[in-house]
């Protein structure tokens, strides 16, 4: 029996993306100071929910940022695999806080409809810092919508300026309709279906996180046909068990396994084939390979007969 890890690691993280989120987190908070400000002098609720909503946003930034940096520490004796899982717990905690933000949203949003004859705004004052408030955001955004996609602590970091983008847009067309229309009523309104397109982004992310966090099988890989390609490989492969596919990070598959050899099968020459098929085809950076000769060997948990089904789903 032969075991052999095989490592073909890329880079998570990139200089550019914790650049971008400094970025970010500068502009958010000079136009947090400004909806601050411009919420004071105007006396709308409005402007100065979205300043707390980027307060929320400019901490989740720094998060972000912060877990970027830690990501690149290398593996110690404590953390075989790195800190490269800070991601991961970066957009997991993004989310939560988003989804306290949504309650708080809709709250105050209840609070102004049962409160309008109270509420007194400077409508012009409100509609200026708005549109500052969103062509900043707008800027933002797009600097983090760049590059790493599958990066998911960019994700939570996008998804948090994307609610700031959403409550800027809000707060413009609340301003048009109070100043021209005199609807007092359209701020707490757009105020809810603003927390609504939240509450979804921010429950796609979270799943997603707690998918990684619980092990689960990346998205797009289904790990009966990593075992059946695997299977047809390399000539000396007979077939493949035990597999587990997993994710560290995103970016960052691993999969585990165990391949049987048919007799006089060259064991070398099947862990480059396995290899080179785990990172070509399922882009798995990963792979840990145990090599069987005959019967499987597992201490704990019973070996599968050969050619029987496998349900096997890491």
């Amino acid at each position: 029996m032969a075991h052999a890890d095989i490592h073909t690691h890329g880079h998570l993280h990139h200089g550019g993306s914790r650049g971008r989120l400094a970025f970010a987190f500068a502009l958010t908070c000079v136009i947090l100071v400004v909806e601050a400000l411009g919420g004071w002098w105007s006396g709308s609720l409005a402007l100065l929910a979205d300043a707390a909503h980027m307060l929320v946003d400019a901490g989740a930034l720094a998060l972000a940022w912060a877990a970027s940096v830690f990501a690149l520490r290398p593996a110690d004796a404590r953390r075989s695999f790195g800190y490269a899982r800070m991601e991961v717990l970066a957009g997991f905690v993004n989310a939560l806080v988003q989804l306290l933000l949504v309650v708080g949203i809709v709250y105050e949003a209840i609070r102004r409809l049962l409160e309008l004859e109270s509420v007194h705004i400077q409508s012009g004052v409100m509609l200026l810092v708005a549109v500052v408030g969103l062509v900043v955001n707008a800027i933002v955004l797009r600097s983090l919508h760049e590059h790493d996609h599958d990066n998911l602590n960019t994700a939570g970091a996008r998804l948090h300026v994307f609610g700031d983008l959403l409550g800027s847009v809000a707060t413009v067309l609340a301003a048009v309709l109070v100043r021209y229309l005199d609807w007092a009523w359209a701020d707490p309104a757009l105020s809810l279906l603003v927390s609504l397109l939240i509450l979804r982004g921010a429950f796609v992310l979270l799943r997603r996180c707690a998918h990684i966090l619980l092990e689960g099988v990346p998205e797009g890989v289904a790990p009966d046909a990593i075992r059946i390609a695997l299977a047809t490989a390399d000539p000396s492969i007979a077939e493949v068990h035990h597999l587990h596919v997993w994710q560290i990070a995103s970016g960052s598959r691993m999969a585990t396994l165990h391949a049987r050899l048919r007799q006089g099968g060259d064991a070398q020459q099947a862990l480059r084939a396995i290899q080179r098929m785990l990172h070509e085809r399922f882009a798995i950076s990963h792979v840990t390979v145990q090599i069987e000769s005959s019967e499987c060997v597992d201490l704990e948990s019973d070996c599968e007969e050969p050619g029987a089904p496998h349900h096997h789903t890491g």
